[in-house]
């Protein structure tokens, strides 16, 4: 057969299965005994999803749709797809709630409704208490259930005194909103939720409650190449998704394969936004279910599990999660234990996370990833998150790069237990307390760091590294720290004395502005230059750095409605660092694995764009994120 002939079969081929392809329609003024067409669409999304074949796409018309679309099956590869897709410019809603009117006054501002138990079907979250392995309840229960005063959650209350006599919560960023509280409690036959709904009416307002424990997601794994986009999606009553659970998200991919999720507006979960999580089969809260063994033991456990089960590029991860909105879920904005493989997470938007802070555990971030093999992380903007990026054991080939982290309080970028190759490159991390280092082998290059930074080994755990861009082991190794290197990046210090020489030396976590923190790791540090001012302090064997120690660059960030710029002063001098372009061959190998930092799918890395994807001068680049930014009081836009 010639080229011509297999080019002519191929477009015959491509064009039958355009040909087969069949667009539904959903609408709330449909019905579910309709075809599906155009003039006479489904009502729900799920009757939709129940004939829907590969190749097909399922378009839904605006409207609320209080359903849990499961769908019953996948596409078959990247281009014969499952799609879910909004109506062009018309709003489509997705909740896991439902509205509820029947309310009856019990004391001052306090409602009481009563819902038989046969309202919630199989699930009812105000019996469904959050637990997990890592899960920390403070001293309380909590629900995945919620309830929501005209698009706002109310705060629960594990006492029916706390709803009646209302006190603001400690750490809470919203002191006055925390006032408005709920209760629930249940027998038999019945659940009874309290409310204090201050000086509304509830039966005058929009009032909702959760009782579904997702809005999109599929009852069993292997659900692939599906694409969701263009959504509202909210008030789910999501379960605590630990890593060694099965992880259920607002909206989730099920260890699944090749999914898009893009642009989507995600938010009001009880714990997790976008879950790119792992499967129950290889083990749902091991740890608290058999507490003889430490937790770490617990997932190593679980990891051998899930290669047995054909965890690998063939089968799992792969995704891609861009433009998404995300915000006010109380665990993470975006979680994944080791489905998260080969994915790219790019151009979201995420904050408002842990803000209510009545419960905590290990698992809380704007992002947070086990297993980012090979994970590509790119500008997103995340903010009130407490924590903004936690790459959590096995970030092998991860790159984040282009990133806008601020307004953390916990820390902009949390590493733990990775052994590398990983790359930090063109960041902003501007919160207090910019990078917490936990790990070995990672590249910061051209980042700007105004917050501290603390280094620390961890001796009692040994953690995974792969083969190069696999799934399949290569060893376990402690963590023993240091093996970073830090090129061409702005460290910036708070202009206060420097720290003690006693917290110098101490061998296992201290913390401070600048790369000092290193100084007594047993691995050292590849360095060269970077900048440090307002006090911020080299690493001690650090070669050629450019010490401005009387300058503040005065970085400030100015939100002004969707757009977002950076105040940042910048002296000429900047100029006379000792620059040069940063690519795989001066980034050598990481230690433990052996391994080249690579882009994902194998190709040299070069660091030649910024953070705006301006050309770098190749010869001598600009230090920290922007190329040539100009000197002096500067206002960058950054988003």
């Amino acid at each position: 057969m010639n080229t011509h002939d297999s080019t002519a079969l191929a477009l015959l081929a491509l064009l039958a299965s355009a040909a087969s392809a069949t667009e539904f329609h959903v609408s709330v003024r449909g019905n579910d005994s309709n075809a599906g067409s155009s003039s006479k669409p489904f009502r729900t999304i799920s009757a939709a999803a129940r004939v829907a074949q590969a190749g097909d796409a399922i378009t839904v018309h605006e409207g609320t749709y209080r359903e849990r679309v499961t769908p019953p099956r996948g596409g078959e590869s990247d281009s014969r797809r499952i799609v879910y897709q909004a109506a062009a410019g018309e709003k489509a809603v997705i909740k896991g709630s439902e509205v509820i009117s029947n309310w009856k006054p019990f004391q001052g501002g306090v409602w009481k409704v009563t819902l038989p138990n046969s309202f919630f079907g199989g699930y009812n979250p105000y019996q469904d208490r959050i637990v997990g392995d890592w899960f920390t309840d403070r001293g309380r229960p909590h629900h995945t259930g919620e309830v929501y005063l005209n698009g706002k959650s109310l705060w629960e209350s594990h006492v029916l005194e706390r709803v009646l006599d209302p006190q603001p919560v400690a750490g809470a960023r919203d002191s006055e909103s925390s006032t408005y509280t709920w209760f629930t409690e249940t027998d038999g036959k019945d659940t009874y939720i309290y409310a204090n709904f201050h000086d509304k009416n509830p039966n005058q307002e929009l009032v909702e409650i959760n009782v579904r424990d997702s809005c999109f997601y599929p009852d069993q794994p292997g659900r692939d190449y599906i694409t969701v986009r263009g959504f509202h999606m909210s008030q789910a009553a999501t379960q605590w998704a630990a890593p060694t659970a099965e992880q259920i998200g607002l909206i989730g991919t099920h260890w699944s394969k090749g999914w898009i999720i893009e642009n989507n507006v995600i938010s009001d979960s009880k714990c997790v936004g976008i879950s790119l999580g792992k499967d129950r089969r290889t083990g749902h809260n091991v740890w608290i279910n058999d507490p003889r063994k430490d937790g770490a033991t617990h997932y190593n456990e679980v990891i051998v599990r899930a290669l047995e089960a054909g965890w690998s590029r063939e089968t799992i991860g792969s995704h891609v999660v861009r433009n998404n909105v995300i915000f006010n879920s109380e665990q993470a904005g975006i979680v994944g234990s080791l489905g998260p493989v080969f994915s790219q997470i790019t151009n979201n938007h995420i904050y408002n996370i842990w803000t209510k802070r009545q419960f905590t555990g290990a698992e809380m971030a704007g992002i947070k990833l086990h297993g980012a093999i090979d994970v590509v992380i790119r500008n997103n903007r995340i903010h009130n998150a407490g924590r903004g990026l936690w790459m959590d054991w096995m970030a092998q080939g991860t790159r984040i790069t282009g990133n806008l982290l601020y307004d953390n309080s916990t820390d902009d970028l949390f590493v733990e237990v990775d052994h590398g190759p990983f790359l930090v490159d063109n960041n902003l991390f501007l919160s207090a307390l910019s990078l917490l280092d936990m790990s070995e082998g990672g590249a910061y290059v051209h980042n700007l760091m105004t917050g501290r930074i603390v280094s620390r080994p961890e001796p009692r755990r040994s953690t995974p590294y792969h083969k190069a861009h696999s799934t399949a082991l290569a060893g376990l190794n402690s963590t023993t720290g240091g093996d970073n290197r830090f090129y061409n990046n702005i460290f910036a210090g708070s202009g206060g004395p420097p720290a003690s020489t006693e917290a110098d030396a101490d061998p296992l976590r201290f913390g401070g502005y600048g790369l000092w923190v290193y100084n007594h790791r047993e691995y050292p540090l590849y360095t060269g230059g970077n900048v440090y001012l307002k006090g911020a302090r080299t690493y001690f064997k650090e070669d050629g750095a450019l010490n401005l120690s009387g300058a503040d660059p005065k970085a400030e960030i100015v939100e002004d409605g969707d757009r977002v710029y950076l105040r940042l002063n910048l002296g000429a001098d900047m100029r006379k660092a000792a620059t040069r372009l940063v690519n795989t061959e001066m980034l050598g190998k990481a230690k433990i694995p052996g391994l080249p930092y690579e882009n994902a799918e194998g190709s040299p890395v070069v660091i030649d764009t910024d953070y705006s994807g301006k050309k770098r001068n190749t010869a001598a680049p600009f230090p920290g994120p922007f190329e040539n930014p100009g000197h002096g009081d500067l206002k960058l836009k950054v988003w």
